[in-house]
């Protein structure tokens, strides 16, 4: 654990985590890469023992019966799962953030209270934005949901792509367009979707990397949810979609992208320090030392942004770094895992070495969540303001 600031209690449940993993995950890593023709499989039985480790939904408040973990203490614990491997890191992260959505809707307290529970026994969600039409351009989307007046319910028609964990999922967040003579930002509504309501599942996809990550579509035919389903004010689902918890986004898409940065410079400083080249070892020939110094500079860097901003959301102070970690994060980790598997040579791009696998894995982080391009735009806008002359 490279995080000086952790305290002893954080340290305790992050090595918890770590030893669960590398002994559960990490020998059969290969083995869940090539499940089901290769496109990979959740590995469902690893899940569960950090489940029953408690540690799944811990952003859950302790009054639902979580941990009610802060961002930080969470980010540490899914960075050190990213180092056995990044995939399963982010669709474990990814899959149990979703209960402050739930507490937004207008059901029942027993029902928030039944789902409480069924997300700390192990329920996986899934966030559904994206559309064959509709990916940087979220307001393209043509998902729609018009309300049953007679029997107080909203019927949902609509098909969503990429949804990570879909194939695993037991409940759905959902956007929708509820008014299309409004802008999207007063127009899209978000709800809490059951899959037993009549949700289907599409083909799962065939990605480069992130196998652990099942990922397909998500298919509504008049798929009918109560009004009380609605999550947050009607029409105001965008705020849903890219706001959310602050924080929560460093935790699913920067931790396990750090913790595969860690693992891939500490396996190639291990490997250059004992392949020998010109009567030397590697790591003392200057253009391979270089390279890994480098390695080292962002990794560190990049970890110091990612929890710097878990501090500022953990102590409500607003910042713009969720608007630039993900693009400096994600970068700093594709370079990282370019330049191991360049340090190991023809080692590096064989199966037999884990490098090629962070490099695969690595590039989509770059892209989900918000594409680095997109982040770097509204990281300019909130910087520059309004233009004062339009």
């Amino acid at each position: 654990m490279k995080y000086a600031f952790a305290t002893d209690e954080q340290r305790e449940f992050v090595e918890g985590a770590y030893k669960i993993v590398e002994k559960e995950l990490k020998p059969r890593i290969e083995e869940y890469e090539a499940a089901d023709g290769g496109l990979g499989v959740y590995p469902m039985d690893v899940h569960q023992k950090l489940v029953d480790a408690g540690y799944y939904g811990m952003s859950i408040p302790e009054e639902y019966g979580g941990l009610g973990f802060d961002m930080l203490t969470q980010g540490l614990i899914i960075e050190e799962i990213g180092r056995i491997d990044a995939g399963f890191a982010f669709a474990f992260a990814g899959s149990s953030c979703y209960f402050d959505r739930i507490l937004a809707t207008k059901m029942p307290e027993e029902e928030k209270q039944m789902w409480a529970d069924r997300i700390l026994s192990g329920t996986m969600g899934c966030f559904c934005l994206t559309e064959p039409g509709a990916g940087s351009d979220a307001a393209a989307m043509i998902t729609s949901a018009v309300h049953d007046d007679a029997a107080g319910e909203w019927i949902i028609n609509g098909t969503k792509c990429f949804a990570s964990n879909s194939p695993n999922a037991e409940y759905f967040i959902v956007f929708a367009w509820t008014d299309k003579t409004k802008r999207a930002s007063q127009g899209v509504t978000a709800f809490f979707v059951e899959k037993e309501r009549g949700v289907k599942i599409g083909k799962k996809e065939n990605k480069m990397g992130l196998h652990l990550s099942e990922t397909a579509d998500v298919i509504f035919e008049d798929v009918r949810v109560p009004d009380d389903h609605v999550i947050g004010e009607l029409g105001r689902g965008f705020g849903v979609a890219l706001g959310g918890i602050s924080g929560a986004g460093a935790v699913v898409n920067c931790c396990p992208c750090l913790g595969m940065s860690q693992a891939a410079l500490d396996e190639c400083l291990e490997y250059a320090k004992v392949r020998r080249q010109f009567g030397k070892r590697i790591v003392d020939q200057q253009a391979v030392g270089f390279m890994i110094a480098d390695m080292e500079m962002r990794t560190q860097a990049a970890r110091a942004l990612v929890y710097d901003a878990l501090r500022a959301a953990d102590e409500g102070i607003k910042t713009n770094l969720d608007l630039l970690i993900k693009c400096y994060v994600t970068d700093c980790t594709m370079q990282t895992t370019m330049d191991a598997v360049q340090v190991c040579g023809g080692y590096g791009y064989m199966k037999d070495y884990p490098f090629e696998r962070y490099m695969r894995n690595a590039k989509i982080f770059q892209i989900f969540g918000g594409t680095n391009q997109i982040k770097r735009k509204n990281l300019i806008k909130s910087m520059a303001g309004r233009d004062p002359m339009k």
